[in-house]
């Protein structure tokens, strides 16, 4: 689709995506808007339950993330709004503030919102989304899976049929479980019917409005059998049906409070809003700029948090929706925020909507957030990280989300800076009829020069690892098969050196001039050699032991019968 590059003006400030407009985008934007309205509808009432919000909260949430990132976004697919990833994250969080459902906690969920949006917009401002990349890949994949774990563990009451509890995630699995012989069967019924509802209909065509169908289906075969005096709960008369402008709760206590729970979901919002519109867009053969997207979902989250919703984020599902439908502009969002907000007048239609449907559409997000192929693949790849998704997964699913992060983040950086103080070093030697030198160990036929030692240390030189760096040199020499009287450290790895690299290095020339040792630099770069320079290393070397290559410096310093 070459055409999206013309149509994308990330330069263009409002509505960049409806810039230069085509009157034969309308169709497909259209068709988007209907399929986006189909899904959003009830996923953002089922969120405003896991948000322990009203239900119509969700959908303003909806209208004010989608009708913000429009005017101020990049991205022409990307749908915002309520999104099951931080809505369980902030709802425990603000729990631990004031009761669920209380006028406190909705007024500390509205105020989260706003700083949470205003976090997310710095961030967009200063160009601060590298501040995302601390969370990895295998990291991410934990936090999703113990995110799902939450979000089916909080609407298991709801599925059976049973009264719910608060408290850890193993309380809430301990009160379910004792209640088992409670569990109401046509509560369970409906719930599965709608899950079943939406499986079939994602295997049919992911276009279908499984959801809505569900939804809908529920509903009137609640009030036709008359199942609520069966037992069979259902939403009730819808409160809030008009936003509450402005924030009820501003004080420097109260936003203390919510602070640090902002940051971490600040944190989520940016790597999930900059993973998805990235993905999409290169999908979709188009250009974002991913500051302004930022931009755009933080100004959402503001604006819902000051009707009284609560802090919004990209959302992959309808983003993919809005994509698979052929949207081509925000039109489709804006079209989509325009029925909801018709709809809202009229949602007291929805007080018979099933718990259990609702908890049934949350159940199907959250196993779609719990990637068992992606923890295999990182299984495979390094059971290290695997460790750390699995931590990082049983943390947020029984312990907290902040904590979860938090932990796992820690361990992250910790194996990072372990790896870095112990980085690897290699003796090389060169391959047969070549100038190139590989490590010894990569298993070819290699050749070494007698009486010449040529090693690679592929990391920085620094504080971490001088130590590491002089022992594993010293074993080098000492291990080598004739007495080495050439030393060559290729540096090519080596793209920093700091002061006490520079001692380490200092003491080095000092042992290996008693050793009559002479020594050679190769593959050094510019930086490197500036530092060495300041340190006095460059002059003692000498410039003339500089070599661009290691076949070059051998050849120059190494013995002349070992050299042909």
């Amino acid at each position: 689709m070459s055409s999206k590059h013309e149509r994308s003006h990330p330069g263009s400030f409002l509505l960049s995506s409806l810039q230069g407009y085509r009157r034969a985008w309308l169709g497909a934007d259209g068709l988007a808007a209907l399929t986006l309205l189909a899904i959003a509808v009830p996923e953002q009432l089922a969120i405003s339950r896991l948000a322990g919000m009203p239900a119509t909260t969700g959908l303003f949430a909806f209208v004010a993330g989608t009708v913000a990132f429009a005017l101020l976004g990049s991205n022409p697919q990307m749908s915002v709004g309520a999104d099951s990833t931080i809505a369980p994250l902030f709802a425990v969080g603000v729990a631990r503030l004031a009761s669920t459902g209380s006028p406190r906690y909705m007024a500390l969920v509205g105020l989260l919102a706003v700083v949470v949006g205003v976090l997310v917009m710095i961030v967009g401002l200063l160009r601060l989304g590298w501040i995302a990349e601390f969370l990895s890949a295998p990291i991410i994949t934990g936090f999703l899976g113990g995110v799902a774990v939450i979000i089916v563990v909080h609407q298991l009451p709801d599925l059976f049929g049973v009264i719910p509890t608060s408290g850890s995630t193993l309380h809430r699995i301990a009160s379910v479980t004792s209640q088992l012989a409670e569990i109401n069967g046509w509560t369970l019924g409906v719930g599965v019917a709608v899950l079943a509802v939406m499986v079939g209909a994602e295997r049919i065509d992911r276009r279908l409005p499984g959801a809505l169908v569900g939804l809908v289906g529920s509903t009137i075969l609640v009030a036709a059998l008359g199942l609520s005096e069966h037992g069979v709960a259902v939403l009730g008369t819808l409160g809030q049906r008009v936003p509450m402008l402005g924030l009820s709760d501003l004080s420097w206590s109260s936003l203390g409070s919510v602070l640090p729970l902002a940051g971490v979901v600040a944190l989520v919002v940016i790597s999930q809003s900059a993973a998805t519109t990235r993905a999409f867009a290169d999908q979709g053969g188009y250009r974002v700029d991913v500051g302004r997207d930022f931009l755009g979902v933080g100004a959402g989250s503001v604006a819902a948090g000051l009707v009284g919703a609560f802090a919004v984020d990209a959302s992959p599902p309808r983003t993919a929706a809005v994509a698979s439908a052929g949207g081509r502009t925000q039109l489709a969002g804006l079209g989509a925020a325009a029925m909801v907000l018709l709809l809202i007048p009229v949602a007291g239609l929805l007080k018979d909507v099933p718990l259990t449907t609702l908890a049934a559409v949350l159940i199907y997000v959250a196993v779609q957030l719990f990637h068992v192929h992606d923890l295999a693949a990182v299984l495979r790849f390094d059971l290290w990280e695997f460790g750390l998704a699995i931590v990082t997964l049983l943390t947020v699913a029984l312990i907290g989300v902040e904590q979860g992060i938090a932990v796992a983040v820690g361990l992250a950086v910790l194996d990072r800076a372990r790896l870095s103080a112990r980085p690897q070093a290699h003796v090389m030697a060169r391959i047969p009829g070549t100038t190139s030198w590989e490590p010894v160990e990569s298993g070819q036929h290699l050749i070494e020069v007698p009486g010449v030692l040529v090693v690679l240390f592929a990391a920085p030189l620094y504080f971490a690892n001088v130590g590491h760096f002089r022992t594993w040199l010293e074993g080098a020499l000492a291990q080598a098969p004739d007495a080495p009287r050439v030393l060559v450290l290729d540096v090519v790895g080596m793209h920093d050196v700091d002061y006490t690299g520079t001692r380490a290095l200092s003491d080095l020339l000092d042992e290996l001039d008693r050793r009559q040792v002479t020594v050679g630099i190769a593959r050094a770069g510019s930086h490197v050699l500036d530092n060495l320079a300041r340190a006095g290393l460059l002059h003692r070397i000498g410039t003339d032991r500089v070599f661009s290559s290691v076949d070059e410096a051998v050849r120059a310093l190494g013995p002349e019968e070992g050299t042909a």
